[in-house]
């Protein structure tokens, strides 16, 4: 088909450039919390409810956008998804109570969850198209987008306040979305022709191993958020609190860990056109599962600032790799569930290091992450074995069993 591969670059850009807007525009967020808990005259614990209305949005969300994508389309999806993302930006700093903060940042948290769906399912759509496990870079795009905001967003702290630094997100993200929109809206990628006859009109029913997969490759990706959740809030503290370092040198933890999943992401499809996926998973979780053994045990700071970078290193494709998967066996409907379960790791990370932090020690808490780490690997290794078991029994069993249909990929 002539300029179909100029079309798919098309695509590929313009779906890099959502991935970076929505790290961008969340990490902008993030950095104005702590101005917009003393506007509101929130306490912690109210101000921590009041936040809870981003997941729930995210959540509830994600369950449905699958539905969505395939009702309209997947990139239709993220056009809207993208504008009302930028425009809920800006009503934190505009709201003056704890519950009003709740009920916009439910708001905000919807459009953030359907807009990863939907670009994720556009993405998978595009791996599939491409025929090269480009996956991690869309990621590294959103890691970089977040890294920028974030950036940006602590040196015009001083300078601006909540409203307009906000109001700035939306402006651009709205700018963003005019550029980038019409490139989705007016290209779709091909699919494949079994998919472009059956599942244009209607879902395919997925059988009970296609959903167990589906599920397994949620549980790869929550293993995965875990580790970020649980380092995004409780890696600075371990620094400073048991290693005594300057809140200064307790900030760079983070950094080191986000700075080294942006590096392990961009050199993601690389290592996937190299080792495949599963022993990409297996590598990566193992890795994961050092680093952060280093991490959390390590008795001086520039190991354990090592142990986090490792930890990032190890982590930064596991997420990319089981979304892709499940929108590959169940397009949007299995980016859906990956994506919510992927989700609720990376919710349940840092109230549970809090829990354990308090039973035992922190540095004990954060050697959680490393455990999942490993589960991810050994689930990983679990399920690529999977189809060659499967395909050795089909070997074995006369021709024209009734069991030799094939498995579905791992």
């Amino acid at each position: 088909m002539p300029g179909n591969g100029n079309s798919l670059t098309r695509l590929r850009v313009a779906l890099t450039v959502f991935f970076a807007l929505d790290g961008f525009v969340f990490a902008g967020w993030v950095v104005r919390i702590p101005a917009i808990k003393e506007q509101t005259n929130a306490s912690a614990s109210a101000l921590g409810l009041a936040l809870l209305g981003v997941s729930a949005g995210a959540v509830i969300t994600m369950t449905l956008t699958g539905r969505l994508c395939r009702r309209y389309g997947n990139h239709r999806v993220t056009v809207v998804c993208a504008v009302l993302l930028s425009l809920s930006v800006a009503l934190p700093p505009l709201t003056r109570s704890v519950l009003a903060l709740g009920l916009v940042l439910l708001l905000f948290g919807a459009a953030y969850g359907g807009i990863n769906v939907a670009f994720n399912s556009a993405a998978v759509e595009l791996v599939a198209a491409l025929r090269r496990p480009v996956m991690p870079s869309f990621h590294a795009a959103f890691s970089l987008g977040g890294m920028i905001g974030a950036g940006l967003g602590g040196l015009v702290a001083g300078a601006l306040s909540p409203t307009r630094h906000l109001m700035l997100l939306t402006v651009v993200g709205l700018l963003v979305t005019a550029a980038a929109g019409p490139t989705l809206l007016r290209h779709e990628p091909p699919a494949p022709p079994e998919r472009e006859r059956t599942e244009r009109r209607a879902p395919r029913r997925l059988d009970g191993r296609t959903r167990w997969l589906v599920i397994v490759f949620g549980v790869i990706a929550g293993c995965t958020a875990y580790g970020e959740g649980a380092l995004a809030d409780w890696g600075a503290l371990h620094l400073e609190q048991d290693l005594d370092a300057s809140p200064g040198a307790a900030a760079a933890g983070y950094s080191c860990f986000a700075l080294a999943m942006t590096v392990g992401r961009l050199t993601g499809t690389t290592l996937l056109e190299r080792l495949g996926r599963t022993r990409t998973v297996v590598l990566g979780g193992t890795t994961a599962a050092a680093g952060m053994l280093l991490g959390s045990l390590a008795p001086s700071l520039w190991a354990a600032l090592l142990g986090y970078a490792v930890t990032g290193l190890g982590l930064a494709n596991l997420f990319p790799v089981a979304v892709e998967r499940a929108g590959a066996l169940a397009g949007p409907g299995g980016v859906a569930t990956a994506s919510t379960l992927g989700y609720g790791g990376m919710l349940l990370g840092p109230p549970a290091i809090g829990f354990m932090a308090d039973w035992f020690t922190l540095p004990a808490a954060l050697t959680s992450v490393a455990v999942l780490a490993a589960v991810a690997a050994a689930v990983g290794a679990l399920v690529g074995a999977a189809p060659r078991r499967a395909a050795g029994d089909r070997e074995k069993r006369p021709q024209g069993s009734a069991a030799d249909s094939p498995a579905p990929p791992g």
